[in-house]
């Protein structure tokens, strides 16, 4: 056996840490190069880990126990970490955001070619995150920032028009404007609230009501709405929508009920300020503003459709014959007063009889005048068929 045989190499690559083990037991830490040792002295083995690149997280237990063990084997080549209770940590490499650190928790990375530093948080009272802070987490693309801040982070953005109600372990915490906002979750349980402000519209279709005098109607009602006041809203109501549809709906039943179909008819815009009123005094009452209130549709039965077709003809009929005798007396009348005119006149009877045999001759073929102009203007006219044979 030649003197090579009797050692074993190992190598470590460029970028890489050996952990050195003989006979499954720990020895030391090599950086990159080739190691000989002789076989009498035990079976080596090594263990390697990439420590070139990104920055390298130590999860291995293995290793986060033998660290704990051999202190000052492991000081020259792992950045060890801890935080309390209360702490966040941020680790920068560079200026480069890289990871994000629990309370209540310590680990190490092994040791990059560029520097790392960290920035620890009290998150005691303070736990929203700045809005800069929070842009830098959330836009991050580093993989493990990504996975902390899934962990670490609660987002939300409030849009223009809404308001965001924060709360923290089952209390409310704070009203958040429109924008994004963060936190830490680490320690809380956080719940967001958003509540729309802008003009809303809502629609009540197909309400079956008896009315007064036991016609029943189909009616589609239309509403636009708000809140007035947030905070009551939240604390008073459970359901908006669900309180204002109830209200819309009691209100239009109570109108119908007390009027006649044909006092429905009659002003619909009536029935519309009725129920405005009636619901408007409720909903005020818990923070809402109601602003308008429109029936769209008053739908009848079929048998009632035909009915007041009926009744509707008859009146249109009854309104005809009155016009017409409304004219007729008013023809009767004038022609009356133009008689007493032309009792006393002649000369004005005179000529309405000429107007009127103008009107007459215009449909005859051949007119003869025997006497003269003079006869035509002073003596009775007098008009015979000639073609009539004898």
């Amino acid at each position: 056996m030649s003197f090579l045989q009797l050692k074993q190499q190992v190598t470590v690559p460029e970028g890489q840490l050996g952990l050195l083990y003989r006979d499954q037991q720990f020895q030391r830490i090599l950086t990159s190069g080739v190691y000989s040792f002789w076989f009498w002295e035990g079976n080596y083995s090594l263990q390697l880990y990439d420590t070139s690149g990104a920055l390298k997280p130590i999860t291995d237990e293995k290793v986060l126990d033998l660290m704990a063990h051999y202190p000052s084997a492991f000081k020259d080549y792992v950045v060890e970490w801890s935080t309390t209770m209360h702490q966040v940590g941020l680790v920068y490499q560079n200026k480069v955001l890289k990871d994000l650190l629990p309370p209540a928790r310590q680990g190490a990375y092994w040791k990059p070619n560029k520097p790392i530093t960290f920035e620890w948080l009290d998150i005691t009272d303070e736990f929203t995150i700045p809005p800069s802070l929070a842009r830098l987490i959330l836009s991050s693309k580093d993989t493990i920032v990504m996975r902390a801040a899934n962990m670490a982070v609660q987002s939300t953005i409030i849009p223009e028009g809404h308001m965001g109600f924060l709360e923290v372990d089952g209390q409310q915490y704070s009203i958040l404007k429109s924008g994004q906002h963060a936190w830490w979750t680490f320690n809380r349980r956080l719940v967001v609230q958003q509540m729309d402000l802008r003009l809303q519209n809502m629609e009540i279709n197909g309400q079956e009501i008896l009315t007064k005098d036991r016609v029943s109607l189909r009616i589609n009602l239309s509403a636009t709405w708000l809140i007035q006041e947030p905070m009551l809203v939240k604390t008073a109501l459970a359901d908006v929508h669900d309180f204002l549809y109830r209200e819309l709906q009691l209100a239009l039943r109570s109108v119908v009920s007390t009027q006649t179909l044909d006092e429905l008819l009659e002003d619909k815009n009536l029935l519309n300020q009725q129920v405005l009123t009636i619901a408007s005094s409720k909903c005020t009452e818990y923070g809402l503003n109601l602003k308008s209130v429109g029936a769209r549709d008053i739908i009848l039965p079929g048998d009632m459709k035909a009915i007041l077709a009926e009744v509707v003809e008859a009146q249109k009929k009854a309104e005809a014959n009155l016009i017409k005798r409304r004219e007729e007396t008013q023809a009767t009348r004038s022609l009356h007063n133009t008689a007493k005119v032309m009792e006393g006149n002649p000369i004005l009877l005179r000529l309405k009889e000429l107007e009127i045999l103008e009107k007459i001759t215009a449909n005859v073929q051949n007119l003869n005048v025997y006497g003269g102009l003079d006869s035509v203007m002073h003596q009775m006219v007098h008009l015979t068929d000639t073609t009539k044979t004898p």
